[in-house]
């Protein structure tokens, strides 16, 4: 019996099927943090939940959803995408942005 399915619908299932094990499998470079509005803001990506969450980086909310993915063990990652955004805007307070993530005892594990 035939289906009336696309080829990419069936490309689509097929592609989902075969990261069922758990495991992400991503083309190219995931980014966890997004900046926003010159470093006051940022999307953050959650790969424990899938969610992405639009957050003040002054608040604990921040803090919180950073260390949710440190204690996942995306910790390096995230600090170098901090280091990142300082290099490539130092005026936006990401340095800061870190530290306070610092001191908060994120990144310890």
């Amino acid at each position: 019996m035939a289906t009336n399915t696309s080829k990419t619908a069936r490309a689509s299932v097929r592609a989902g099927q075969a990261g069922k094990d758990g495991a992400l499998s991503v083309l190219g470079e995931y980014k966890y943090v997004i900046p926003l509005n010159s470093g006051k803001h940022a999307y953050v990506r959650n790969l424990t939940n899938g969610k992405t969450v639009h957050l003040s980086t002054s608040s604990d909310a921040f803090v919180e959803e950073i260390r949710v993915l440190a204690a996942a063990g995306h910790a390096t990652k995230i600090r170098a995408e901090l280091v990142a955004l300082n290099t490539a805007h130092p005026g936006q307070g990401w340095d800061a942005t870190e530290k306070r993530l610092v001191e908060a005892g994120v990144f310890e594990g």
